[in-house]
């Protein structure tokens, strides 16, 4: 199955980013983007790909290692970025941003240790995926109205492995489904 560990916004953060999403898909040429949808918003801490079945009773195990070894911390989506030429467009992070680097250096550490090749090491960068394109855009607009986004802040009190569905019927625009196969409390071992 093929996995990744995250954060989890809570539904007033995602109502308010639908909001915020809702705006720019009305923009002028925002049907070039592929935009994704409110279930497959997340923040990716680590992405583990195709895992055995027989290697996520001891991946779980690591995660929840790795949740009871960090404390809740707060959190907020806002602002906004893009990777490789507006291939990719984000909404960020702010608020306990190291410990939130601490969390998903945990949960890459978990996947090596769990016996998945993690690839090379990258420094966290926090965000949330909310676009997609084939080619290279200019974006600059989007990415600009959001810079003055923010959502309501929470706190982080659990990772989630969750398990990504690809779509398979070829229909254009359909998106990945999500779901959640396990949930560990922060903190909660000490």
């Amino acid at each position: 199955m093929r996995l990744f560990a995250a954060v989890l916004p809570p539904a007033e953060v995602l109502d308010e980013l639908g909001l915020m999403i809702g705006e720019l898909k009305g923009r002028a040429g925002a049907d070039r983007l592929r935009w994704t949808e409110p279930p497959g918003w997340h923040f990716t801490l680590a992405f583990y790909g195709e895992v055995d079945d027989d290697v996520v009773p001891e991946l779980s195990e690591r995660l929840e290692r790795a949740a009871h070894r960090t404390a809740p911390f707060p959190l907020a989506v806002r602002g906004g970025g893009q990777f490789g030429h507006g291939r990719v467009l984000w909404t960020g992070a702010e608020g306990d941003l190291e410990t939130l680097r601490l969390l998903a250096d945990r949960a890459e550490a978990a996947g090596r240790k769990a016996g998945l090749d993690m690839g090379e090491h990258r420094r966290y960068t926090a965000h949330l995926t909310v676009a997609r394109s084939r080619h290279a855009l200019d974006v600059r607009p989007y990415v600009a109205a959001l810079h003055a986004f923010a959502a309501p802040a929470w706190t982080v009190a659990e990772l989630a492995l969750v398990r990504s569905n690809l779509p398979a019927s070829g229909v254009p625009g359909e998106q990945p489904r999500y779901e959640v196969v396990g949930r560990w409390g922060l903190g909660a071992g000490g």
